[in-house]
């Protein structure tokens, strides 16, 4: 009995020392920004809107996101529009067609953060300009940067 409690007490050691308990997310000793203010949470959400996409209820999110890893704000919502019209065709949470739809995530908060991540600091992406980016992210798709660059642009003309 006593083993069984010290090698529980060791894997709750081990699960508190990851910040947030993700790799890649960290816990921030302030408040989450508001962005309701905020005229990029007006655009994203008006075009989620027009286009009724479940994606919506995560415009936050998407902000949050990018500015957690220096994305232009736009990418990942059009990222999403193009590849599950904003969740309307997403499974498992994956609005994104991570790993060509394969991907699961626990929430489409998580994918949204899980996705940014990758984007700003897995070895693929890194470092790289956005049309380059996204010649990774999608291959296959002929002028797949040109038609993600036309809807960040219906989200919002300017960076």
């Amino acid at each position: 009995m006593k083993r069984l409690f010290a090698s529980g007490m060791v894997m709750v050691a081990g699960m508190m020392s990851v910040p947030g308990g993700t790799p890649g997310r960290q816990q921030s000793a302030q408040p989450a920004p508001d962005y309701r203010d905020d005229p990029r949470f007006q655009s994203l959400a008006r075009f989620f809107h027009q286009m009724e996409c479940p994606a919506e209820e995560y415009t936050a999110e998407f902000l949050k996101a990018a500015d957690a890893n220096a994305l232009d704000w736009r990418l990942l919502p059009s990222l999403s529009f193009l590849e599950t019209t904003g969740g309307k065709s997403a499974r498992n949470h994956n609005l994104f067609g991570w790993d060509s739809g394969r991907a699961q995530f626990s929430s489409p908060a998580a994918a949204i953060h899980a996705v940014g991540y990758r984007l700003k600091h897995s070895t693929p992406y890194r470092d790289k300009k956005l049309d380059k980016l996204l010649a990774v992210y999608n291959p296959a798709a002929e002028e797949y940067a040109q038609k993600v660059k036309s809807v960040m642009r219906r989200i919002s003309p300017t960076e």
